[in-house]
């Protein structure tokens, strides 16, 4: 089920870039972002109600739905939408692969979780890779006016997603299934941007045209509905160091998906970069090493348990 869970995640949200590109035009950003989360806790919504799942989150909840509505489905969003305004889509991709740094870094801090070597070092193994596939695209825009906001603005979108992270980790300890919390948090993040869409007085439109609803769907369906719950319940299941090395392979399948509709040409940088990304991979996900055996005769001291387990 965890690898299931892990590539479902990767495949949609790696290729839900296309249909971000999609979106962008006559409907302001915050307003389809809106449009997308409106959608998507409409539909998560129904969905409880047809299994007969709880529907009513409890008091105690409330403020971390709030927390993660604002941090994950509404802040990230903005975040990363305007930072790649003035920032090429690899350098953003590559901010937003630090993801399961951040995310091993808050978990020891806020959830008192251990660090695993493994998970940082292939997370930092990935994110070499991820450089060099983009490094080609990022050459010749270091000047650029608005590139020390934009990266900025990613890396703080990037926080925001780790922190909707651990917040899901704690409703999760809580009992609370994404299916529950998602529908909540995402309605909440859409009435903030709808919100501050309107007192900013952008226009609620919806573009003319079959690719606007297209793209707008799959967002709102397979990835916000199916995408964010797959990865969520990975977070519960496996950790959100673990779960955020996902980020790591989006901006792959995103290039495999350019190969064959836009003609990617792949350089020796990019393949030594996509090695490095699966090989980071793997070491991110090795089981623990074995301790050394104890030589003969040696006293056996019970282990303390560990913190965050």
């Amino acid at each position: 089920m965890n690898i299931f869970l892990y590539f479902l995640t990767v495949l949609i949200w790696g290729t839900t870039w296309i249909a971000i590109t999609w979106q962008l035009g006559v409907v302001p950003a915050p307003v389809s972002i809106a449009y997308r989360f409106w959608i998507a806790s409409a539909v998560l919504m129904l969905f409880l109600v047809a299994t007969r799942k709880p529907v009513w989150p409890p008091r105690s909840a409330w403020r971390y739905l709030l927390a993660q509505g604002v941090a994950l489905f509404c802040c990230n969003f903005l975040c990363f939408y305007y930072a790649s305004q003035s920032v090429p889509s690899g350098l953003v991709a590559v901010v937003f692969s630090t993801a399961p740094i951040w995310n091993a870094i808050n978990g020891r801090i806020f959830m008192a979780r251990p660090i695993r070597r493994q998970v940082l070092g292939g997370a930092l193994l990935g994110l070499a890779g991820i450089a060099l596939l983009f490094l080609p695209q990022m050459r010749g825009h270091w000047n650029d006016s608005g590139m020390l906001s934009g990266l900025g603005l990613a890396l703080l979108g990037t926080l925001c997603f780790s922190t909707g992270n651990l917040l899901s980790s704690r409703m999760q300890s809580l009992g609370l299934t994404p299916w529950l919390t998602n529908t909540w948090a995402m309605l909440i993040g859409a009435t903030i941007l709808g919100i501050g869409a309107w007192l900013l007085n952008m226009p609620f439109v919806v573009e003319p045209g079959v690719r606007y609803a297209a793209s707008l769907l799959y967002l709102a369906i397979p990835g916000s509905v199916v995408g964010f719950t797959a990865y969520l319940l990975l977070v519960g299941r496996i950790g959100p160091d673990r779960a955020a090395y996902s980020t790591v392979l989006f901006p792959v399948v995103a290039l495999s998906v350019s190969t064959v509709l836009e003609g990617y040409q792949w350089s020796a940088l990019a393949v030594g970069g996509l090695l490095l990304v699966l090989g980071g991979n793997l070491m991110a996900f090795m089981p623990a090493g074995a301790r050394p055996p104890r030589s003969p005769g040696a006293t056996t001291v019970p282990a303390a348990p560990a913190r965050g387990a």
